[in-house]
């Protein structure tokens, strides 16, 4: 009896062992809890997570991952870092809330279909957003660049050291908006636990660099406030795809047609992407889009940054010229400190900005650019276009361009998302830096911010 107690104790107290291991294995700190992934997320665009662009950091937050890197060789070092970074998950803007308000009491009060999501939405969702969140980082977004400058840490190690904290090496630039401000000092929290120091950081706000685009008046006339200048995506929005999405979503919220705009979609679909963004929630909001609705919405979305941020116009990447001559002028500084006495004035600079900060850079550059231009006719032709807006600028995007010194010279890596990229017209993944600047040569020498955003007015 005595025996068959033990045994029984024994076995009780192993089951216990192995399943506590397997617990512990199964997570981890940096890990994020294992969530129901909306089956459109990856559609959600500039709404998007940094996570569903590099899934691997679903698992474990503070990973990285070498195999989409491309390094030099390992006899260079590097010697100098620029991030420039969008800020971290926000809450949405007034006016989309208001327009998020305006379709829920919609359905609230209309609607009569039968669909499982409907009644829990009516009896179990409640409109929470406010408008004084107004773009606000949430916590999300806080720990987004806590974790990202904790990465950068591990992709980074020989510049973002105490020794180049300590001795005023590395700097911080925001733009003067909340949540740009709030997730450069979330990026110095993470800095700051990341190196185990507590070092006085303090950010310098510089909107002339990363809201350049408020003070460029040609694009201020030409495209921000000339409703023609997004001609392409009023058609679009007015077209076959898109009027098909809101006869569904009638059809499912047993409505009238007339009771569901462009608008109406728009809404619903922003607030399947801020639960999940803003809460990890695969909100019931979510099941009123099936993929192709989904598709149609992530056009709409790309449509409008590529006509107001990117290739649409041309002045919408050459507002970005004060952006590009300030990185070009830091890399030529660091290669002539080098090239003199060794000794760098700054070994790392983080620029945290906007989506509307990166886009027109990065197509100043002529990254992400589809053989044929986005239009209001070919949405069934562009399925495999390269100009996806939420893999270039989810929330935290970031553009790494790394500087290094090697026995031939030096050379210059870009990342975009933690992921090497070839610029345009270069084969080698890391060139010279002096070929980049042969390549970019013209906007070297003409792309003047003043020049280019003067209203001609002749």
């Amino acid at each position: 009896m005595v025996k068959q107690v033990v045994t029984t104790i024994c076995f009780f107290l192993f089951h216990c062992i192995i399943s506590y291991w397997a617990f512990m294995s199964s997570c981890s700190i940096h890990s994020s809890p294992k969530i129901s992934i909306p089956a459109i997320a990856r559609y959600f665009g500039t709404k998007g997570r940094y996570e569903d662009v590099n899934t691997y950091l679903i698992d474990d937050l503070l990973a990285t991952n070498n195999s989409l890197v491309t390094l030099p060789s390992s006899k260079c070092s590097e010697i100098h870092l620029t991030a420039i970074i969008r800020h971290g998950t926000r809450y949405p803007t007034t006016k989309n809330i208001q327009k998020m308000r305006e379709f829920y009491d919609l359905v609230v009060r209309d609607a009569t279909g039968n669909l499982n999501c409907l009644s829990e939405i009516k009896s179990q969702w409640k409109m929470w957003y406010t408008d004084d969140m107004d773009g606000r980082l949430v916590d999300k977004g806080r720990a987004d660049h806590r974790h990202l400058a904790q990465r950068l840490i591990k992709w980074f190690p020989s510049l973002l050291t105490e020794d180049n904290v300590r001795n005023g090496r590395v700097k911080l630039i925001t733009s003067s908006k909340h949540r740009c401000v709030n997730s450069t000092i979330a990026f110095r929290e993470g800095l700051m636990k990341g190196l185990s120091i507590k070092v006085e950081l303090e950010p310098a706000v510089n909107d002339a660099l990363m809201r350049y685009f408020d003070q460029c008046e040609r694009f201020v006339k030409e495209v921000e406030n000339n409703k023609s200048a997004l001609e392409e995506v009023k058609r679009f929005n007015e077209g076959p795809e898109m009027k098909r999405v809101m006869e569904k979503m009638a059809d499912r919220l047993d409505v009238p047609y007339a009771s569901i705009t462009d608008d109406s979609v728009e809404a619903a679909f922003f607030l399947c992407a801020y639960e999940f963004t803003i809460h990890d929630l695969n909100s019931p909001w979510c099941q009123l889009f099936d993929e192709v609705d989904a598709q149609v919405m992530e056009y709409a979305g790309d449509l409008k940054q590529y006509w107001k941020r990117s290739y649409g116009h041309d002045i919408n990447s050459k507002s970005s010229c004060i952006l590009f001559h300030d990185l070009f002028h830091r890399l030529d500084q660091v290669v002539a400190q080098i090239n003199s006495d060794g000794v760098l004035s700054e070994a790392v600079t983080v620029q945290v900005g906007h989506a509307e900060t990166l886009l027109p850079l990065l197509t100043l550059l002529d990254l992400f650019k589809d053989d044929i231009p986005l239009s209001s006719t070919n949405f069934a032709t562009q399925k495999n276009r390269i100009f996806r807006s939420g893999n270039i600028v989810p929330y935290a995007a970031n553009l790494l361009v790394v500087l290094y010194k090697c026995p031939e010279g030096i050379r210059m890596g870009a990342r975009l998302n933690e992921k090497s990229l070839t610029l345009p017209g270069l084969a080698d993944p890391v060139p010279m830096y002096e070929d980049v600047k042969k390549r970019y040569r013209a906007l070297l020498e003409g792309c003047d911010q003043e020049t280019v955003c003067k209203m001609n007015n002749s």
